[in-house]
């Protein structure tokens, strides 16, 4: 059985821990070692991440799986994008699920309570970006109707970028 609660500060540990686990697989073979360290310090902060889920704005959604952390999410909603027209749009910034859970449908189930949420909000679609090379997720992505709109440099460090696909879906 699965459940899907909001994050509150308590879950910070929980979260950095599986944040910084569900990033690194799919780019440990791309990201130098060094860079990747201080990606996941500073990307899985707690600080920022008691920061985020303060905010109004901001949503964490954990996805247990018999009671096991196996996965979470992070919208933004009314998170703008210059290559889309309407404003009222969310960001879902983060959709992470622990490799040991992978095949299994559960980000079927987390990605399906954000697209409720932001509808409940009335939000008009929900953007993404996502890493060119990390295939599982654009097929994921694509099979859920997403449609690439622009290409993104995203920064991994002072010094280096990834290039990734801008997704969008409209609701």
């Amino acid at each position: 059985m699965h459940t899907i609660v909001k994050a509150t500060i308590k879950d910070v540990k929980a979260l950095a821990e599986v944040g910084k686990k569900a990033f690194f697989v799919p780019h440990q073979k791309a990201i130098p070692k060094k860079i990747m360290e201080a990606y996941l310090a500073n990307s899985f902060n707690e600080n920022t991440l008691i920061e985020e889920i303060s905010n109004k704005n901001y949503q964490y959604n954990l996805l247990f799986k018999d009671n096991v952390l196996a996965g979470f999410s992070k919208i933004i909603t009314n998170c703008s994008n210059s290559n889309i027209t309407e404003t009222a749009v969310t960001k879902m910034e983060r959709l992470y699920l622990l490799e040991d859970f992978y095949g299994t449908g559960l980000g079927k189930e987390l990605f399906l309570h954000n697209l409720q949420l932001i509808k409940e909000q009335q939000q008009k679609g929900i953007w993404l970006y996502v890493w060119i090379k990390n295939y599982r997720a654009i097929d994921f992505y694509k099979k859920a109707g997403f449609k690439k709109i622009a290409d993104f440099d995203f920064p991994i460090s002072d010094t280096e970028t990834r290039p990734n696909d801008v997704f969008y879906l409209e609701l």
